[in-house]
Order: structure tokens, then C-alpha cells, then sequence
């Protein structure tokens, strides 16, 4: 049985992850940083399952900001593979918060690295770093592919690029299995509700249910290329199971602007949704990026993966689980209050 450590075990991408991985075999260890409040939804389903055979699933508080707690658990754990999905990972609150960012998105991936040196794992564990298609920024190239040149537009994406070359650095330096999985935006039912994606169809859909009347928006003309997260986890176990690291761009290679996405959130509802957008400048970053589109070719000739959902899937997907949200929260408006 192999072993896998998990950091943002929590997030969306982590939530996917370990669903595959536990219906791999694998036994699953996820780090979470403590709260006074539970945060385990999305993979709280995954201890009751009843098709999963005994306890495979392990939580260790710990932070990306710690570098000692880091150093200990992979000692103890001994883990084959580790997949550092965890971060700060909204690009308009990076601006808010740069050094945070920074310290958790740029040196958390160093302090993992040099932990696993540390503990001596080296020629043992494989390493996954989730790089991002905001390292591409204002685009060199159009689409962009694993040899375009980086230029960031925000603390987010300057700490991916600090961490994807550190990803790099340790590859040639120590002959460690490390490798870059450069997603573009990629979202389900389980992407957080203050991600535009999201915001768009959990509105949408409260709207339709007569529970809110309008959403506010930034800028509507950003163009994403935008996949399905529940596929793109499945690129990230594929890299670590090549007999050689390398670095590759996961992408549908479409680009859609959110102006799109609302035209095709909206009209799944019956809704035109000029008569509820309104704009908010304070959604607007201070440097935007304007065109994100990948070319996953190499993915699909190295590894034989491509993405299967596409753009309006994609959206159908979120607004049928939202729409169901929706309907409870309206039932649940309806009942008597004590």
C-alpha cells in the first residue's frame, strides 16, 4: 500500500485528490492547520463511506508556515508521494495580502523541499508542486505551452513561479522525482464560493430561487481557460508515476471570458443575466490579467491524458449541484422560526 501526504487536503483540489487516491489504494495522510471552527467539509464524506475498507484516511494539523512540524511528519510518515496543493490560492486577496502569500505559497514549497532532504527522502518520496497558470500572466505566447516565459501580475502568481523554479532547482540539484503541474483555471461544486466561477452559479442559482436579487462583479472581459478539477487531479497522480519528473501544462486549450460564463450560467436557468449583474470596482485587481489559454499537447502525448469536460459541461456541472443548494436553502427559509 503506498502512502501519500496531502497539504490543502481541504481545498477543492484536495478533496478530488484523495478521492482517487483512496479508491487507488493508497493510504491518504492530509495536513490541516487547526481552527476553532471544522473546515473538513468536503472530504468529511470520505470517513463515512462504507465501500472504503478500514481507516485509510489520516489528518495531522500542521502549517505551511512551519517548517519544524514539516520536517517531523515526514520523517515519521515516510510517505512515497507528497502533492503540495496547499496555498493562499485567491489572486485579487493576494493583493491584500502579499507577504502571507508569499510565505505560504513561495517558501512553504522550499520548506516542504528541504524537509524532505532533511528526513532523508530524497530517493524514496516523489514530489508534485501545483503551479499555476497566473505565472503566465501578461502571455508571451498564445495558447501557452510548458516553454512559455513567466510574467506574473500578482503576489500569487510571482510566489508559484518562486516555487515552481525551486521545484526545478531541487530536480537538478538533488536528482529528487519532482514535478510541476502547471493547471490552468480548473472548478467544480467544490471551488470556494468567493472564487468568480462559483460566485457565478451559487448566485445565479439563489436568484432563480428568489433568495438574492443581484451579483456583483469585476471585470467581466478576463479570458480563462477553464476545466474541470475532478479531471485535473487526475494529471497530478500521472506525473508521479512516470519513471522520470518533468513539468506540464494541464489545460482544455478554449478561452472563455466571464462575461461568457455568466451568459451561459444564466441562460441554463431561464435568466437573462444582464437584469442582475452590476459591477463593483472593488473586485477589480490592481494588474489583470487579461488571456489565459493552455495547450495541454504534451500531456496528452507523454502521459495520454486529455480533458473530456468542456466549458458549458463544466458549467451545467456546478449549476445543477448549486441549483439543489439553492432549493434546500429555500426549504429551509420556509420553515417556522422558534
Amino acid at each position: 500500500m503506498k502512502k501519500a501526504l496531502i497539504t490543502g487536503i481541504t481545498g477543492q483540489d484536495g478533496s478530488y485528490l484523495a478521492e482517487l487516491l483512496l479508491a487507488k489504494g493508497y493510504e491518504v495522510h492530509g495536513v490541516i492547520r487547526r481552527a476553532s471552527t471544522f473546515n473538513t467539509s468536503r472530504i468529511d464524506h470520505l470517513y463515512r463511506d462504507p465501500h472504503v475498507n478500514g481507516v485509510k484516511l489520516f489528518l495531522h494539523y500542521g502549517d505551511l508556515a512551519d517548517a519544524t512540524q514539516m520536517i517531523k511528519l515526514l520523517y515519521d510518515l515516510q510517505p512515497e508521494e507528497i502533492y503540495n496543493l496547499g496555498a493562499q490560492s485567491h489572486v485579487r486577496v493576494s493583493f491584500d495580502i502579499p507577504v502571507y502569500t508569499g510565505d505560504i505559497d513561495g517558501l512553504g514549497a522550499v520548506r516542504i523541499l528541504e524537509a524532505i532532504r532533511e528526513a532523508g527522502l530524497v530517493k524514496k518520496t516523489r514530489y508534485y508542486q501545483a503551479s499555476s497558470s497566473e505565472m503566465f500572466g501578461k502571455v508571451q505566447e498564445v495558447p501557452q505551452t510548458e516553454r512559455t516565459p513567466f510574467w506574473p501580475r500578482s503576489p500569487y502568481g510571482c510566489a508559484k513561479v518562486y516555487a515552481h523554479w525551486l521545484t526545478v532547482n531541487y530536480r537538478e540539484s538533488y536528482q529528487l522525482h519532482a514535478s510541476n503541474g502547471i493547471l490552468f483555471n480548473h472548478e467544480s461544486p467544490r471551488r470556494g464560493e468567493t472564487f468568480v466561477t462559483r460566485k457565478i452559479t451559487r448566485a445565479a442559482t439563489r436568484i432563480k430561487m428568489g433568495l438574492q436579487e443581484h451579483l456583483y462583479l469585476g471585470n467581466l472581459d478576463a479570458r480563462r481557460d477553464w476545466g474541470y478539477a475532478k479531471e485535473y487531479v487526475e494529471m497530478m497522480w500521472l506525473m508521479l508515476q512516470q519513471d522520470a519528473p518533468d513539468d506540464y501544462v494541464v489545460a482544455t486549450n478554449e478561452t472563455h471570458s466571464v462575461q461568457e460564463f455568466c451568459e451561459e450560467t444564466f441562460g441554463l436557468l431561464g435568466l437573462d443575466w444582464r437584469k442582475y449583474i452590476k459591477h463593483d470596482a472593488r473586485y477589480e485587481r490592481p494588474a489583470e490579467v487579461d488571456l489565459l489559454i493552455g495547450d495541454p499537447a504534451k500531456a496528452k502525448r507523454q502521459l495520454g491524458w486529455e480533458p473530456k469536460v468542456r466549458f458549458k459541461g463544466l458549467i451545467k456541472i456546478m449549476v445543477d449541484a448549486d441549483l439543489e443548494l439553492a432549493r434546500r436553502e429555500e426549504q429551509v427559509s420556509k420553515l417556522p422560526r422558534p
